[in-house]
């Protein structure tokens, strides 16, 4: 299981391909909030249950692409 304090602001976020997804904004409970793209529309929100592992970056167990439709957006 993941250690939530092991995630922190910044940290990049990779889908299991390696492929970028984001950045991390915060920890919202059992969600990772993800940086606005040049701070424009909305922040989106990956579940903690996603999260393989964590080093310098959070490697997601799903791809990139996989992890765009099924994040949720706050707006």
């Amino acid at each position: 299981m993941i250690e939530t304090s092991q995630i922190r602001t910044h940290m990049e976020v990779v889908g299991k391909d390696d492929s970028h997804l984001g950045k991390v904004d915060h920890v919202l409970g059992n969600e990772i909030q993800l940086t606005k793209a040049m701070a424009v529309g909305p922040h989106h929100l990956i579940p903690i249950s996603w999260v393989a592992s964590v080093d310098e970056k959070v490697h997601l167990t799903l791809t990139t692409d996989e992890a765009k439709k099924g994040w949720r957006e706050l707006h």
